[in-house]
């Protein structure tokens, strides 16, 4: 249910904005968006998992609270970081 290391390693290289980095909020909502994606497809087979149920929905809640600080320090980032991802809003 988790992602693998080589994943995880992709995502940043691709969501960083400089070199070494690991900790901005685009690589944060990046790697959290690939977690939640998986744990959705995990539910459509394991309808009753509501342990895991209860970590997605952390998930989701800290993806929300980390778009909201990109958005309201740099709207182009955001607006740019949801087109990458996917996610609609």
């Amino acid at each position: 249910m988790s992602i693998t290391p080589d994943v995880k390693e992709q995502l940043i290289k691709d969501y960083a904005t400089k070199a070494g980095d690991t900790g901005s909020p685009e690589v944060q909502v990046a790697i959290l968006t690939s977690r939640i994606n998986t744990l959705t497809e995990h539910f459509k087979t394991h309808t009753k998992d509501n342990h895991s149920r209860r970590g997605l929905l952390k998930m989701v809640s800290q993806r929300r609270k980390l778009l909201d600080y990109v958005k309201r320090k740099d709207e182009s980032r955001y607006q740019t970081l949801i087109g990458r991802l996917g996610i609609r809003r």
